[in-house]
Parts: C-alpha cells; sequence; structure tokens
C-alpha cells in the first residue's frame, strides 16, 4: 500500500489496470487496496466519491470564482497516510486564500466522526462563506452538514472524479508527503501524531509558499495563531 500511495503522488492519473502492472499484481488486488486508501485515478467518470444512499448532494460552486480573502472558502479531504506497522487516514481543514491549515485528526477509520471533529475544531477561527469537500459519504452526511447549515455557510462539492476542484488540499497531501512522510518511516501512530504536529505548526508559521509570493500562510490568514490539534 506504501508503494502504491508513492505512485498514486507520482501518477495520479494511473487507474488500477496500471497501478497493477507498474506494482507487478493483478488488478483485483489493486482495486481492493485502491478502495482501502480512498483513491482512484484523478480523470472524470461517473462514480468516484460515493455518498451513501440518501445523503444529499451539492454542486460545484468555485469555478470561475477569484479567491480573495480569508474566510472566503475552506475546504476539506481525507489521506492515506502509511506507517511502519500499519496505516491511518488523517483529514484537514484548509482556508484557501491563505493554505492554513486551520485543524487536522487521525483516525484508523473512514467514519464521519474524525471529519466532524476537525470541522468543530476549525470553527474555532472563525467560518467560512463557502464550504468545499468531495462527494464521499463522510462529507455528506446530515451529522457532519448540520453545523454548515446552521451557520447558514453555503456548501459546495467537488464534480464526480473532479480532484483538482480541490487543487489546493491535494497539494498538501503532496507536500506533506514528501517532506514528512516518507522520509519519517514512522513507527506507529503516537510517532506520527507528533511529528504532524510539528509539520503543520511549520507549514503554518515558517515555510514560505511560491504562490503565496514566499510568504507564509500565517501571514494571510487573520488573528494567526497555532492550530489546535485534536488529542490522541
Amino acid at each position: 500500500m506504501r508503494r502504491l500511495d508513492e505512485l498514486y503522488l507520482k501518477r495520479p492519473f494511473f487507474g488500477s489496470r496500471k497501478m497493477a502492472v507498474e506494482l507487478a499484481v493483478n488488478r483485483k488486488r489493486a482495486q481492493r487496496l485502491m478502495r482501502i486508501m480512498g483513491i482512484e485515478a484523478h480523470y472524470a467518470k461517473p462514480n468516484l466519491s460515493r455518498p451513501a444512499p440518501g445523503h444529499q448532494l451539492y454542486p460545484y460552486l468555485l469555478r470561475g470564482v477569484t479567491i480573495e480573502r480569508a474566510n472566503h472558502v475552506w475546504s476539506t479531504d481525507i489521506t492515506y497516510i502509511p506507517m511502519r506497522g500499519g496505516f491511518l487516514y488523517l483529514v484537514a481543514v484548509m482556508d484557501w486564500f491563505s493554505r492554513f491549515v486551520l485543524s487536522w485528526e487521525l483516525s484508523n477509520t473512514l467514519d464521519t466522526a474524525f471529519c466532524s471533529m476537525a470541522l468543530d475544531a476549525a470553527f474555532g477561527f472563525g467560518q467560512p462563506d463557502i464550504w468545499n469537500s468531495d462527494q464521499g459519504a463522510q462529507f455528506t452526511s446530515a451529522e457532519f452538514l448540520s453545523p454548515l447549515k446552521q451557520r447558514s455557510i453555503s456548501i459546495s462539492m467537488d464534480g464526480r472524479g473532479r480532484a483538482l476542484d480541490n487543487v489546493f488540499i491535494e497539494r498538501l497531501w503532496r507536500s506533506l508527503k514528501y517532506e514528512l512522510i516518507y522520509p519519517g518511516d514512522f513507527a506507529g501512530g503516537a510517532e506520527l501524531f507528533a511529528a504532524l504536529k510539528s509539520y503543520f505548526h511549520f507549514y503554518n508559521f515558517e515555510r514560505p509558499h511560491q504562490a503565496l509570493d514566499y510568504k507564509t500562510p500565517s501571514q494571510l490568514f487573520p488573528h494567526p495563531h497555532k492550530t489546535k490539534k485534536p488529542s490522541l
């Protein structure tokens, strides 16, 4: 799964057939592992992110929109994090304008609870005008959407198969994995948690971003302070 994740970062447009060829495994195994990891090829096709039956979907609101200030748009996503002894899932909430990571949580399952915890922590920084996510079951559940509706936040969801609709958080995952996860080779959750806590502080307050004219996210986000960390 780690090899598959590394290949996915380099070739996100590869489907299960090409992944299987590159990794010298059969296609069924590649498909099974990709389902566990929550990844699919980055190209438009039906049924990419599947909400649970009965979950409400919303249109993508950000195509052609210019983001000119902090708290205009927040977005979220989940990624697979390999460790020496297994793997965890990481969810993060990011402000699009500043790239400031507002909150994050780790989980050993792809449930809604840890995503809701990250959302609740992010609200400690205020709230956005627009919230964007993919159409995954975690983000389309009534439990998750309820606090957004209560705050009258406009809800936007990526089009099916349109991973680049959430491009800024996709770039965060690439940076995180190339700069921390793969060089670190973490043995377990406690070690990973401590490393993520340090990395996200670095990412927000110390790491200059070329796309931000080499400013840090904290320089563009109002009232910057340390991101709230989840309890292990």
